[in-house]
């Protein structure tokens, strides 16, 4: 009998659900997306209903169960602190889930799912030196080396939205000043964008938002660029510096063959990549007598973080 897994991901806006064959992995046999709710039993309740309307559509059972969550997931899965999802600290996902469906339940970090999807399965097929960098209401990253997802001691590994690129930068949900997802998440483009509003730029993003520039978000300037908006094309090359900035940092201390950027900011493409490249170029230590490090847009998209919890899970049984 064939093995399915089902695999969620829990993030600061959406909880997407996907369901695998184990024996062909190229298509997702059900899925499902909801809204994140806010305060941690209302997540918990929410997963629930998102596995069980995927069981549902695959005729009632699964083999394993995967999870990738937004936030610090210890290596025994729990859920210790997750800045995008209030209230969620030291929550154990899986116990509760075992116990219901019968079946072994993995939780891990939803970058870490997401770079294990694009290693399996997407752009960075084969490259054993390789780092995910997801760009949405934060931002994480999912480390491989030598092959092998890189989780650190704790299990904490992959946090680099929250290195502190300016000391007295805008506040951020972690409790600190400065994040770097603070400039190069979701939330950073749409700053970015309300300032450039504020200077009597950005008319069309402002009207995608509703006419209010309070309500600009990052999709709305990722929007009016792909319409060819030059206001929009010149605060997304604003917000590519600080991209760059941190993929550079990451070069420095891991040394990749690829950056792989995901998330829904990716979704932008080479309006996007192409000023990050160029920004990257002139930030990375020595850019001139080190290899190429090829920075390219994840292949799977927003399915990565639920595919590649499904496949992790696949992968463990």
């Amino acid at each position: 009998m064939r093995a399915l897994a089902a695999g969620l991901d829990i993030g600061g806006t959406k909880i997407l659900g996907h369901v695998l064959d184990g024996d062909d992995l190229s298509g997702s046999l059900a899925q499902v997306r909801v809204d994140t709710p806010r305060g941690a039993p209302a997540i918990e309740q929410a997963a629930r209903e998102v596995l069980a309307m995927l069981a549902r559509q695959v005729g009632g059972r699964f083999d394993t169960i995967g999870i990738g969550v937004a936030g610090l997931v210890d290596l025994e899965g729990v859920l210790r602190f997750a800045p995008n999802l209030p209230g969620a600290i030291d929550i154990a996902v899986a116990p509760a889930l075992r116990e219901e469906w019968k079946v072994p339940v993995l939780v891990d970090n939803d970058a870490n799912t997401a770079m294990w999807a694009e290693y399996r399965m997407g752009a960075a097929i084969g490259v054993t030196e390789s780092v995910l960098v997801t760009l949405g209401t934060g931002i994480g990253a999912g480390i491989i080396v030598g092959g092998r997802l890189q989780r650190g001691a704790a299990g904490f590994g992959g946090e680099p939205g929250h290195m502190v690129v300016d000391p007295s930068g805008p506040p951020c949900p972690c409790g600190r000043r400065g994040c770097w997802e603070r400039f190069a998440s979701g939330s950073g483009l749409g700053r970015l964008a309300r300032d450039a509003a504020e200077a009597g730029q950005a008319d069309r993003v402002v009207t995608l938002a509703g006419g209010d520039a309070e309500d600009v978000r990052g999709e709305h300037v990722t929007r009016a660029a792909l319409e060819g908006d030059p206001d929009a094309v010149a605060v997304l090359r604003q917000f590519a510096w600080w991209v760059a900035l941190g993929v550079a940092n990451l070069v420095n201390i891991l040394d990749p063959e690829l950056v792989v950027i995901g998330g829904g900011l990716a979704d932008a493409g080479e309006l996007l990549l192409a000023p990050t490249r160029q920004a990257y170029a002139g930030l990375v230590l020595a850019h001139e007598h080190r290899s190429p490090v090829r920075v390219e847009a994840a292949s799977l998209g927003a399915d990565a973080g639920a595919v590649g919890a499904a496949v992790l899970a696949l992968d463990s049984l």
